[in-house]
């Protein structure tokens, strides 16, 4: 046998090295055997099954019994070069993945390390290319999602590429009749390259966890980018002559009109990737080389995080949840968009949603669906606004409301008078920082005496990048950062330096690793800047004091900025410097 399987040398069975080695208690372990006979299952599904373990914990207890390091691939990208040393149909057929090359030691994952001959297989194909095969043991799940976020981008789009230049006579128009018509000809719909193109530009931006995809034409060719974290990546480079078969494909699946290419449309539509179940929101734009299609992803099964996830701290986070228990009254997040603003509304809504409590939402568009929660939709196009829907929703009899956005006078005017008549509010407003959602209010046309009685805090966020926990690590601050953070640092109340000693600052950054695709980056946050409305914030709202004369009162109270906040963040380590200036320089 090769030298793959004689590393593999099982001391016991693997049930009695779950048990002694703590994964299962002996009871437990009889239950399954039990349940075992009675129904013919597999003892891996039975664990499974009955969430004793999780399908991570399984493969490292599986990876520990066979002697073979665990690999977790799930936010691994993989890369074309070392997927093709594999033939596809043997990856597919042993379930195995390559994940890295490195000085001819080739890494591969693998879900059954007793499966012989796979190891033989991985011999051969090692012996062949003249590389030593290191083998990892990775759950199914790992494999899959790693394997289907590279479904090969490139590859399977080259193919599609190839595929539409030996048919010249590939016309969307065909498909796009076929689709509109139901005409019974599956084997079109699905077999034409540009359906393949799209489905695997949309796989992969949501495997990826992208929060947008954008298709841009340029004079010669197509670009196409993820956002990801906040940031865009190019993804993609694709010929011009298949520009317009893409937005057509596009069009078709939003029930947009794809014989207009004059003016900008709006539409909706649903995909799913995986196990993933997504809205994508369309927005397409006629620019002078053709047209540009962003598409942002709504993860209908993401949950709502919990409020120290989100990153409030200290202060910031006892205001946010001594308000929330508030009977009534209006709490505003302020921020530009994409600042994370409806996520913290959703969060907060968890929070309340009980079955004593009635939950009304109007929303642009609803983003998470949350159980218990009556969540509305507004629709411009049919006269269905924030004003007339605010309208409706009070009639509702609702203890809380949801308004996500304040846009206009009216919509400002009615939320007061919710909070007024005993409602609790919250709602978003697009300003700057914290202070500057009174004067805001107060452009709109709202009397100061209404906001000072009906506000009861505003917080203002924005959203960092997190640093990859995989490649971590500590570096010297430059002597301008250590100036910049410690005059940021000198009016921090004490309540947010625990543990933070102000005369040995540290510095971090990601090195940029295979799990967070070589950015340092894996993940984001909010930084915060929460401003209760007090008795004297009251007065000086009432007096339409300055905007200055309100953060001096807010900083004696003990609020910090959201540079102060981000600082913080980084000196702990969640964030980097650099991030933090990019963040909130204004």
């Amino acid at each position: 046998m090769g030298s793959l399987i004689k590393t593999l040398n099982p001391a016991s069975s693997f049930e009695q090295f779950l048990v002694q080695n703590g994964f299962l208690s002996a009871q437990a372990l009889a239950d399954l055997e039990s349940m075992q006979k009675q129904g013919g299952q597999q003892l891996n599904d039975l664990i499974l099954s009955r969430k004793l373990l999780d399908e991570e914990e399984l493969a490292k207890a599986k990876a520990a019994f066979y002697n073979i390091p665990y690999a977790d691939l799930r936010k691994n990208i993989l890369t074309v070069e070392v997927l093709a040393l594999i033939p596809q149909e043997s990856m597919n057929f042993y379930n195995i993945a390559p994940f890295e090359l490195k000085d001819r030691v080739l890494k591969v994952a693998i879900t059954d390390p007793s499966n012989l001959a796979a190891l033989e297989a991985l011999e051969f194909l090692g012996q062949k290319q003249n590389l030593q095969v290191q083998l990892y043991l990775a759950s199914a799940t790992s494999i899959d999602t790693a394997m289907g976020k590279k479904k090969n981008l490139k590859r399977v789009v080259g193919q599609a590429l190839e595929d539409i230049e030996k048919k010249e006579a590939a016309s969307l128009q065909t498909v796009a009749t076929a689709v509109k018509e139901k005409e019974a000809k599956p084997e079109v719909i699905e077999e034409a390259p540009i359906i393949k193109i799209v489905d695997v530009i949309l796989s992969n931006a949501i495997e990826a966890s992208a929060s947008d995809i954008h298709i841009e034409p340029s004079e010669k060719d197509v670009r196409v980018r993820y956002r990801v974290d906040g940031i865009l990546h190019t993804s993609l480079m694709l010929p011009k002559s298949v520009h317009a078969a893409i937005v057509t494909r596009i069009k078709i699946l939003t029930n947009l009109k794809i014989d207009e290419s004059r003016l900008p449309q709006d539409g909706r539509f649903h995909a799913e990737a995986g196990k993933k179940s997504v809205d994508l929101r369309v927005s397409v734009l006629p620019l002078i080389y053709g047209e540009k299609v962003v598409m942002r992803i709504l993860d209908k099964s993401t949950k709502a995080p919990s409020l120290e996830d989100l990153g409030l701290r200290g202060l910031n986070l006892q205001w946010v949840q001594d308000n929330i228990k508030k009977i009534h009254g209006i709490f505003l997040i302020t921020g530009p968009t994409g600042s994370g603003k409806s996520t913290t509304l959703y969060s907060i809504l968890s929070i309340l949603n009980t079955t004593s409590v009635n939950i009304v939402t109007l929303e642009d568009p609803v983003e998470y669906f949350i159980p218990g929660v009556n969540q509305s939709q507004i629709n411009p196009e049919i006269g269905l606004t924030f004003a007339t829907g605010l309208r409706s929703i009070l009639r509702q009899d609702p203890n809380v409301v949801m308004v996500g956005e304040i846009r206009d006078k009216e919509t400002a005017e009615l939320a007061v008078h919710a909070a007024l008549t005993g409602h609790l509010v919250f709602s978003t407003l697009h300003t700057n920082n914290s202070i500057g959602a009174m004067p805001r209010m107060i452009d709109m046309g709202i009397e100061p005496f209404l906001l000072s009685a009906s506000v009861n805090v505003v917080a203002a966020q924005r959203l960092i990048r997190k640093i990859c926990p995989h490649c971590k690590e500590q570096i010297l601050l430059t002597p301008a950062f250590e100036q910049e953070i410690k005059k940021e640092l000198a009016g921090v109340p004490e309540v947010y330096l625990e543990g933070i000693d102000k005369n040995k600052l540290e510095s971090f950054k990601g090195a940029g690793c295979e799990k967070c695709a070589k950015t340092g980056y894996l993940g984001r946050m909010g930084i915060f800047e929460v401003l209760p409305v007090t008795t004297e914030i009251q007065d000086l709202v009432l007096s339409r004091a300055p905007g200055y004369k309100i953060y001096e009162a807010a900083s004696k109270m003990g609020m910090i900025t959201l540079k102060q906040d981000g600082i913080l963040k980084a000196v702990r380590g969640e964030t980097s410097m650099e991030e933090i200036i990019r963040a909130t320089t204004e």
